[in-house]
């Protein structure tokens, strides 16, 4: 991780969950974070948190992936205040309740804007800056277990509805970034990391019941990511599916 330090990574959907571990995982090893969230008030508490000589490596930025202006805004932030980013997680996401077929267009179009479109208007600057500045970063998709091929859940549990549609966009996204960065001779890595059922935020605390022990902590998902930032410039780690032991689906 010696080639990481100091180098600026963004995390979106930092204020809980794998977001918030994957920001303490980097800070303690030596990377400036840039935590994004809508919840200004739980990144300050995620700061907080921190030890005293983590802290200045920690920058909070209020922002909606959701919203192109707001992206850009805080890209040109990082970049004019850090002189760029280096790594990018791809980290946040919603889940809303009901069926496909029967929610509100408004209530897909949300999830769909957060989990996909966030990711693409996030990764264009993120991709932008290491290319005019030249550096080898690394890209992260946070996906899903839901966004792969066989994926087959249960009929009794409830719908993923939109969310797994998302994910699934959210895998061809990552492929053809992959592609259309080595058609470009750009030696930026990209990975996808596809946990299953992880105890966050998002996850019904009935479907946490159910599940028992037989489900991933944030933690699981963040020391994912760390292992394949970490691993050597000629080697790239594509994808890492994880599940919890037990987990069938």
């Amino acid at each position: 991780m010696e080639r990481w330090q100091n180098r600026v990574a963004v995390i979106s959907g930092a204020s809980s969950g794998i977001g918030a571990a994957c920001a303490r995982l980097l800070v303690a090893a030596g990377l400036q974070v840039v935590a994004l969230a809508r919840r200004t008030e739980r990144l300050e508490q995620l700061r907080q948190s921190l030890p005293l000589e983590q802290q200045r490596l920690f920058h909070q930025r209020t922002c909606d992936v959701s919203k192109e202006s707001q992206v850009n805004g805080t890209f040109e932030w990082i970049e004019r205040e850090l002189g760029g980013i280096d790594v990018l997680i791809n980290n946040a996401g919603i889940v809303l309740g009901g069926q496909l077929i029967d929610m509100p267009t408004q209530e897909i179009s949300n999830v769909l804007q957060t989990n996909l479109m966030g990711s693409i208007y996030c990764t264009k600057l993120a991709t932008s800056s290491m290319r005019r500045r030249q550096v080898p970063g690394h890209l992260f998709f946070v996906n899903s277990t839901a966004g792969l091929g066989g994926y087959k859940p249960d009929p009794v549990d409830e719908s993923l509805n939109a969310y797994t549609p998302s994910k699934f966009a959210l895998t061809a996204v990552h492929e053809i970034c992959r592609q259309e960065l080595i058609a470009h001779g750009s030696k930026i890595k990209t990975t996808s990391i596809n946990p299953g059922w992880v105890a966050t935020e998002i996850v019904p605390d009935e479907t946490k019941e159910k599940l028992g022990n037989v489900i991933l902590q944030a933690d699981d998902v963040a020391q994912a990511v760390l292992y394949a930032l970490s691993t050597p410039p000629h080697a790239q780690v594509e994808q890492i599916t994880l599940r919890a032991v037990g987990e069938y689906f």
